[in-house]
């Protein structure tokens, strides 16, 4: 049978941490591929096509992903969501918005998790049908302390859960299968 498990799962050491450092930002329909092996991300193909990465502070920034099944149907998606919360308005960031909200989108997620060689994971949401940023708010709240700025919220619907992407050598994305263009950080 094609859905045998393979194996059972310890308790890991109490040396993780939560938390996202980068969100890099992909047009879903600038990327040529995606290949996915044992859930790790092991090649994308983006040509010349640009990743456009996100700073974060801590603590603004969660992934979740909701997984619906239906026993009558015999079926089970997976919902990918990232939520993030960047702090300041500007009219630059609204034009930005406005460009993120009409497309559909691929996000690499850099966690504040790390390998055993101390690189952070980095995760792929929306690998095959994309996010989309379906909610959000821009605000400047009532007290000194709230929140100046952007809550946004992107989301997706995949058959497969998310992925690890493979492990990079010195830098994010310098992995020798990935076919990439720039990454864009400012």
């Amino acid at each position: 049978m094609a859905c045998d498990l393979t194996k059972g799962r310890g308790i890991p050491c109490r040396n993780l941490i939560g938390g996202v450092k980068y969100i890099y930002f992909g047009q879903f329909d600038e990327i040529s591929s995606i290949v996915t092996v044992a859930s790790e991300v092991t090649d994308i193909e983006m040509g010349s096509n640009t990743l456009f990465r996100y700073s974060v502070r801590r603590g603004n920034a969660s992934v979740t992903e909701t997984i619906t099944g239906s026993t009558e149907n015999g079926t089970v998606v997976y919902a990918p969501s990232l939520n993030v919360k960047l702090t300041g308005l500007s009219k630059e960031d609204q034009n930005e918005l406005k460009l993120l909200a009409q497309n559909r989108l691929v996000c690499f997620v850099q966690l504040n998790q790390t390998l055993t060689n101390d690189h952070n994971v980095i995760l792929c949401l929306g690998a095959t049908n994309g996010l989309d940023l379906n909610t959000g708010t821009n605000a400047s709240g009532a007290a000194f302390a709230d929140l100046n700025g952007y809550d946004w919220t992107l989301e997706g619907q995949e058959f497969a859960p998310m992925q690890t992407v493979a492990d990079y050598t010195t830098v994010p994305f310098d992995n020798t299968a990935f076919t990439m263009g720039t990454i864009v950080t400012s």
